[in-house]
């Protein structure tokens, strides 16, 4: 089989050496890839947006299967151009893509189908938005409607930088379009947790669940990053969260994308809230997490093409799905600056000798000349598989100090509960 895989990050950099593994695989492209996926797959310079070259390539090459990475080119369309010239791609559709792409349709399909989440208002006009403000306690959260690359959320402590948040999004267009229509939301509290589910034709068969970390500095303090660590299993699901989940959630989304209409095949990613009144929900994403794939790919055992196939054919059930007992762990090492301004092309040294316990899966990265450097805001993910949570976490601050490039950052809490 030909495998393309779409997009330039960590998560690719996953699926690509997961897929490698597979006796069914002749070929792997990846559009456009990294510094990583080059030492896997054949990386081609074609943009994730540019579908028109993306569906060219597939056809002049026989591609047998693609796998969308990010969640642009699903909003924009991509598996309904693909699945129209018979090409077999594992991704949404565009109308499924809103759950992701629009927050505001998101918190709609949630309302409607009694899924529990944050209480919220949208907006379209700053002042009356502003007025909004009166109607919740702080902290509240302000979010912008469409796609922001992780960081349209923003927490606000005080009214003052609520109201400068709503001038960035609604006046200062720092998102652009995005910005055009907002949600304020009440602030919950509690744990994150994460929980990917892959969708087999409208049914949803959960993959195990992690924890990430989106804020930038130690102690989850600072803006939010598209995430920079992240470990699995989470350590709060037991069986009974894992019950409610399952009857207040997982069965409400599957009721409601059949009520909708929709015809949702691929990915679900569930961002939750554990409070104390129950899990809520923050947020869908329609494809793999960025840096969730890291932490779960390594646990999957098997052929992940097989679970992909059998996804996309209707008929993939829990007892294919088979996780490793170990934990996994990841920590991502970002450019100084990161998530606001940053530089590239710095050199990247101490990759080799982090011996056979680390593997890393580049997020930016570029090769040149037999060399490595920075190309992206978060530049690797230093994983580990471990007995515990402790043995992972030492595997990795044992050696994360021996990579060197200009500039580095990581937190040093991932994973300290």
């Amino acid at each position: 089989m030909k495998v393309l895989i779409i997009g330039s990050g960590g998560r690719e950099h996953a699926l690509c050496w997961k897929i490698g593994k597979s006796k069914k695989i002749s070929n792997i492209f990846c559009a456009p890839g990294n510094g990583g996926t080059q030492q896997i797959a054949e990386n081609i310079d074609i943009a994730p947006n540019d579908i028109d070259e993306l569906l060219k390539f597939a056809l002049d090459k026989s591609i047998d299967l693609t796998i969308v990475g990010p969640e642009d080119p699903l909003a924009k369309g991509i598996v309904d151009r693909f699945e129209e010239k018979g090409l077999r791609i594992f991704g949404v559709n565009r109308e499924s893509a809103q759950l992701e792409s629009s927050k505001i349709y998101a918190k709609g399909f949630m309302e409607k189908h009694g899924i529990p989440t944050a209480k919220y208002r949208r907006y379209h006009d700053i002042e009356e938005a502003i007025e909004g403000l009166n109607q919740f306690r702080y902290p509240l959260v302000i979010k912008a409607d469409g796609l922001c690359l992780g960081k349209g959320v923003v927490i606000c402590e005080t009214r003052e930088m609520a109201l400068k948040t709503l001038q960035a999004m609604m006046e200062d267009r720092i998102f652009g379009a995005a910005g055009e229509n907002i949600i304020i939301e009440e602030f919950l509290e509690g744990v994150e947790a994460s929980l990917l589910c892959f969708v087999s034709r409208g049914r949803l068969i959960p993959m195990e669940s992690a924890r990430d970390y989106k804020q930038i500095y130690e102690g989850d303090k600072g803006p939010n990053t598209g995430g920079v660590g992240c470990f699995s299993p989470n350590e709060h699901f037991d069986e009974g969260l894992e019950a409610i989940i399952e009857d207040e959630i997982l069965s409400r989304i599957e009721i409601g994308l059949q009520q909708e209409g929709l015809d949702y095949s691929g990915v679900l990613f569930i961002g939750l809230m554990l409070t104390e009144q129950g899990p809520k929900v923050l947020e869908f994403n329609v494809r793999f997490g960025d840096p969730e794939t890291q932490v779960l790919i390594p646990r999957l055992e098997g052929d992940l093409v097989n679970i992909i196939q059998k996804t996309l054919d209707g008929n993939l059930k829990r007892d294919d799905l088979n996780w490793t007992d170990k934990v996994c762990l990841t920590v991502v090492a970002t450019s100084k600056g990161y998530p606001g301004e940053y530089e590239k092309g710095k050199e990247i040294d101490g990759l080799d000798e982090l011996g056979r316990d680390i593997i890393v899966f580049h997020n930016g990265t570029k090769l040149k000349n037999g060399k490595l450097y920075t190309d992206g805001g978060r530049v690797i993910s230093i994983t580990t598989l471990g007995k515990s949570l402790q043995e992972a976490r030492n595997n990795i601050y044992d050696k994360v100090d021996g990579i060197h490039f200009d500039g580095i950052y990581f937190r040093r809490d991932i994973g300290k509960i």
